[in-house]
Formats: structure tokens, C-alpha cells, sequence
């Protein structure tokens, strides 16, 4: 494909999912010049819960993205259940939308394109800084650039690469998804339902399909060898996902996953790369969402990187350490109430417990979504 023949780019981004994406929207709109590797053409499907927080709605109408116009679905109350079966619905306090990541990751592509975004759809082997310049390669071609965005999702070989230190720790955990058609899925809802060893989440996307996305130990899940195996003993325990996959008809010829779901801390900057998205830590499910917090997280990233610019480009230590407390200000609390909320909701007693106490004080419930969740941004 065409490339424009320039020198060095402002900046390349490492990884079109959300978060690359956005950021690369972002900073062509503030006039620089950027480049996108991705390792996948568009539009493809990803292991994703596929609800977004309305948190990040006016600033993505200020991208010219309008999440309305590809049929999103307004989504405005949760269902929360145990594995034995009881549950609890509440009004989400700022609501959300519903969209395939088919959808929105090539809605931002598009845009993109609009904007004469170059892409380069290679995976990227090296990523070296020296005399303040990135050289980042991949399969058989180079490019220069004086800031490097790394976007590239939960794990990668560049998180070797790198030598980050996370990728060195054993991870436990599976993510699982796959879209069903189920007619009587109330179009409004997300629901969280609870199984031994993990939970899972549905809701409709923009075609009426509904996404089943869920997450489970991997001591769990090895007991019974495959997905097929783990929903029909383990997944169906809980009536409400038990209807439903029995009455459901599956739209995938097999579902996605992805192994190695890492939640171990990660560094927001490595070796001079900015980290947004998955890549600066994994957003645990419970967190307000990950899609959300991804295009949050691009966000802070694009205006520390402008201002860099505007300044000068000559303090790359103070863009690196604002961008790092930017981060830790927006998510370091939501993260930390989502391991929480995981700690209880994986055992059986105490989420039983907390669903009967929220139950008599649903506004209990909502108190934590909005710790959990972001401000709209502007």
C-alpha cells in the first residue's frame, strides 16, 4: 500500500486496537504526523466484552466518531447473578452502549483513512531508542520516529523484547467469547453471571447478535480440556447461563480465546515507550470496562505527547513521568476495586453474601460502579 516517503514521523503507534486507534486519530487531528502498525487487516473479531462506558462518548464525538450512526445499543441497566442463581438488577448510574469490536475497531479505521493515517500491516519485531530517535521494525521494512506508542494489546513478543518483567511471571488466567443469536436477550441489559472459577459477561451488539465473553482460571478450565467440555460442567451450573446456552444458537464456527490473561502489574513507560491500553496494564472486567478505558487511556497519552511537542519536544523525562501519574490518577483506584469485587465474586459464599446485601441496598451497588467507572470525559 502507499506510505507517504517522509523521514521520521512524530510518532508511530504499535498496535491499531483501541487504544492505538484512538491515539492515532487524536494526534493526526492536532496536526502530527503518524504511523500505524497493525498486525491484522480490518475488520476482525476480539476476545472482548464489547460494553463501553458512556464515560468516553463526548470525547469520541469530538474524534468524529459517533458510536449511534453504526448502531450501537444503549444499554442502561445491570443483572448481576451467583452460581447458584440469585440475582440483582440496577440502574447503571451513567449507562453504556453496546458494539462488536468488529464494529468499532473499523469505524476508527475508517476515520483514519479519512485523515490519510498511513498503516503498516506487519507485526513489529524490534522497537530501539538511541540519540532520541525510534527505530521500530517489522517483518521486512523500518521507520523512524521521535515517540513510540506501544498499543499492542495484553502480551506480545515485543514485551520481551523490551525485557518487561511482567511477561517473565506465569499467568492463570483464559478469556473466552463467541456471539449468539438469542431473541429474547432484553437489549437494555449487561449481565454479570458468576460460574466456579471465573464469570462472564453478555449483551447486544449493533447486529442483535449477543456477546458471551468470559474470563476463568486456568486450573479451572484444564480440568475439563476444552471449551465445549468447561461450558456444558462447569459454565451451565449457573441457571441463567445454563437457559441460555441451551437455548441459544452460536454464531461462530468456535469461539475465541486467548490464554496467559495476564493481571500482574505493568509499567505505563518501558525503555521511552508510552504504554496505553491493555498495554499499560490489563483492565480487569470489573473495572468499568476495558474499552472505555482504553480510549481513556489514549486520550491522556495524545495530550501529554502534544504538549511535549508544543514544548519543544526537548523533556521527554517530564512527558514520560506526567503521562505516568495521568495514568495512575485515572485507573490505579478502578483497578484496584476490580481485583476486589473478582476476589469476592470468585467465591462462592461471599458473593452469595454480597448479592444479598446489595439486594436490600441497591444503592450499595451502584456506589461501587461509579468507583469503578470514570467521569464523562470532555
Amino acid at each position: 500500500m502507499y506510505l507517504p516517503m517522509v523521514n521520521m514521523y512524530d510518532v508511530i503507534i504499535v498496535g491499531g486496537g483501541l487504544a492505538g486507534l484512538t491515539a492515532a486519530l487524536h494526534l493526526a487531528q492536532k496536526n502530527h504526523d503518524v504511523l500505524v502498525f497493525e498486525k491484522q487487516s480490518y475488520p476482525h473479531h476480539k476476545v472482548c466484552g464489547e460494553y463501553v462506558s458512556n464515560e468516553i462518548i463526548a470525547y469520541l464525538d469530538s474524534l468524529g466518531i459517533s458510536l449511534s450512526s453504526a448502531g450501537a445499543v444503549s444499554i442502561d441497566t445491570l443483572q448481576l447473578t451467583t452460581v447458584s442463581g440469585k440475582s440483582l438488577h440496577v440502574k447503571l448510574p451513567l449507562g453504556g452502549t453496546g458494539i462488536s469490536r468488529f464494529a468499532f475497531d473499523e469505524l476508527l479505521y475508517k476515520k483514519a483513512l479519512a485523515l490519510d493515517i498511513p498503516f503498516v500491516f506487519q507485526s513489529v519485531h524490534n522497537v530501539t531508542y538511541k540519540n532520541d530517535v525510534f527505530t521500530v521494525t517489522g517483518n521486512n521494512t523500518s521507520y523512524t520516529s521521535r515517540i513510540v506508542i506501544g498499543a499492542y494489546g495484553k502480551r506480545d513478543y515485543l514485551d520481551k523484547q523490551l525485557n518487561r518483567s511482567f511477561i517473565q511471571r506465569k499467568s492463570s488466567w483464559l478469556g473466552v467469547k463467541a456471539h449468539y443469536r438469542y431473541d429474547d436477550f432484553p437489549k437494555n441489559l449487561v449481565a454479570l453471571h458468576n460460574f466456579r472459577g471465573g464469570y462472564g459477561g453478555l449483551s447486544m451488539t449493533e447486529t442483535g447478535a449477543i456477546n458471551f465473553c468470559y474470563l476463568t482460571s486456568y486450573d479451572s478450565f484444564k480440568q475439563e480440556k476444552d471449551i465445549t467440555n468447561f461450558n456444558a460442567k462447569i459454565v451451565k451450573k449457573n441457571p441463567f447461563l445454563r437457559s441460555f446456552l441451551e437455548r441459544a444458537e452460536p454464531l461462530f464456527d468456535k469461539p475465541l480465546s486467548i490464554a496467559q490473561v495476564s493481571f500482574h502489574q505493568k509499567n505505563t513507560v518501558e525503555n521511552h515507550v508510552i504504554m496505553c491500553g491493555d498495554t499499560a496494564g490489563l483492565i480487569h472486567p470489573l473495572s468499568g470496562n476495558g474499552m472505555a478505558m482504553a480510549v481513556h487511556s489514549a486520550k491522556i497519552a495524545c495530550e501529554h505527547i502534544h504538549y511535549y511537542f508544543n514544548a519543544g519536544g526537548k523533556d521527554r523525562h517530564r512527558l514520560e513521568d506526567e503521562y505516568s501519574k495521568g495514568w495512575n490518577i485515572a485507573f490505579k483506584k478502578r483497578l484496584q476495586m476490580g481485583r476486589r469485587l473478582q476476589s469476592i465474586l470468585l467465591n462462592q459464599n461471599l458473593s452469595t453474601i454480597a448479592i444479598d446485601s446489595v439486594a436490600k441496598s441497591p444503592w450499595l451497588l451502584r456506589s461501587l460502579i461509579r468507583k469503578t467507572h470514570g467521569k464523562p470525559l470532555i
